[in-house]
């Protein structure tokens, strides 16, 4: 039986929603962002108007539409909204769901669009729990993640879905949402008389770093927050109002990843700058010290080498300076390591050496031991021709003997003509005229 105050309650609850879940988009024409396959003629569009979307998987940060776009698609395509969370709902809740969605379907011909949130807090038999249903389409499936899906879904779920990349929203893109939030009368901030400067939409844009939720949930502190009228939305302001932002870092998941990718790649371009910024991301989001300088340790050696050899020395002792002394104070030494192997000259000729090598043993082209330098040691090596002709490399007076060590012409090493390993390539050319004979 339907309450007599039932329309009040639901506006009352409705007036204590945030202004970023009143301000959530009730049709695709007021959805913001994703152009890239919403837009006129792009991929998921032509889904939705030929009523042909399947199942996908929404990947990308918080507050670029992910939620509100699968409420949409339900709309749009005429299917129940079903919502469940993978972080609070386990193998029951979800049986439970199926079980409702088969039910419906069956009875009245509706389908069901499940959005899951956070899919990826599945695990793998939970979400082997929706391949049957997904199969044989009694749900249609909408899976929401902020963790790259490649690493974190199953594979078996990801072959029957289409997967969509949703990017941060641009600056233009929040400021929109912004303006509409200050006029919307209904569900906005109409009502108020605000003027909001435009360096101050700028900082909010700025700021907010693609999440609309933040740039909104600003906007209203700092419009409840202000007695005067009209609202001069200030600069100053917005400052005041953009509380700080916890850092979007997952120690187990893409951004993890991402971010010592980004790290070493900018190590590896000479871009101290970048590097400190890519570190200090790391160092807030609470990566642990020891996997950044077991990092720095494998890139002193595979992008620095013996450009600089020092610089692998300076890896090992700033992961035992830190060892010693912990965090925070680590921070320091990170930040000296890094800046030094980022300004290092730079080489790989070690590690493409080491990979030429081993690439070559695992082909099958294994050389044989010359028998010079097999081990002659042992009782009855001489006999077996071991040892036999190996010249003492410290009996020459320069300490190399005319000799070949692997009996076939092999060059794996080859050095560059940066920092240290310079004077290295000269020495090499040395060493191998004196091998030769050449001298």
């Amino acid at each position: 039986m339907t309450s007599l105050f039932s329309e009040s309650e639901s506006e009352n609850r409705a007036k204590a929603l945030p202004l970023a879940a009143r301000m959530r988009p009730r049709t695709l024409a007021e959805f913001v962002g994703q152009e890239s396959f919403l837009g006129e003629g792009k991929l998921l569009r032509r889904l939705i108007l030929a009523d042909r979307v399947g199942s996908v998987i929404f990947f990308g940060p918080p507050g670029t539409g992910k939620t509100t776009l699968a409420q949409l698609l339900a709309t749009e395509t005429n299917c129940h909204f079903q919502q469940i969370s993978a972080v609070t709902s386990g193998a029951k809740e979800l049986r439970d769901v199926l079980s409702h969605a088969y039910d419906l379907l069956s009875q009245t011909g509706k389908r069901t669009l499940l959005f899951v949130d956070e899919i990826h807090r599945f695990n793998k038999s939970q979400q082997d729990i929706l391949l049957p249903d997904v199969e044989n389409g009694i749900v249609t499936l909408v899976g929401a993640t902020t963790e790259n899906p490649y690493f974190t879904v199953n594979n078996a779920l990801l072959s029957r879905s289409r997967i969509f990349q949703f990017q941060p929203l641009t600056n233009e893109d929040i400021k929109t949402i912004l303006h509409r939030a200050i006029e919307d009368k209904d569900r906005g901030l109409g009502n108020w008389n605000i003027n909001l400067h435009d360096d101050a939409a700028d900082f909010l844009a700025e700021l907010s770093e693609g999440d609309a939720r933040r740039a909104l949930s600003a906007l209203e502190i700092g419009v409840l927050s202000t007695m005067t009228d009209p609202i001069e939305f200030t600069r100053e302001l917005a400052a005041e109002s953009m509380q700080k932002k916890a850092v979007q870092y997952d120690r187990d998941g893409d951004q993890h990843y991402d971010t010592i990718s980004a790290l070493i790649k900018s190590v590896r371009g000479s871009d101290p700058d970048a590097a400190i910024y890519w570190l200090a991301k790391m160092l807030e989001g609470g990566e642990d010290f020891r996997f950044l300088t077991r990092r720095l340790i494998i890139l002193a050696s595979e992008d620095i080498g013996n450009a600089d050899p020092y610089a692998l020395q300076m890896a090992v002792a700033c992961s035992q300076a830190c060892e010693q002394i912990g965090l925070p104070e680590a921070q320091l030494v990170l930040a000296q390591t890094t800046i030094y192997l980022a300004l290092a000259p730079k080489s790989n000729s070690a590690t493409m050496a080491i990979g030429a090598a081993r690439s070559d043993v695992r082909n099958g082209r294994t050389i044989p031991v010359p028998r010079h330098l097999r081990d002659g040691h042992y009782s009855g090596a001489k006999k077996m021709g071991n040892a036999i002709g190996y010249k003492y490399a410290h009996n020459s007076p320069d300490g190399i003997a005319q000799q070949d060590y692997l009996g076939v012409d092999r060059e794996y090493y080859i050095p560059t003509d940066r920092g240290y390993e310079k004077q290295m390539a000269a020495r090499l050319e040395f060493i191998k005229k004196k091998l030769k004979g050449e001298d």
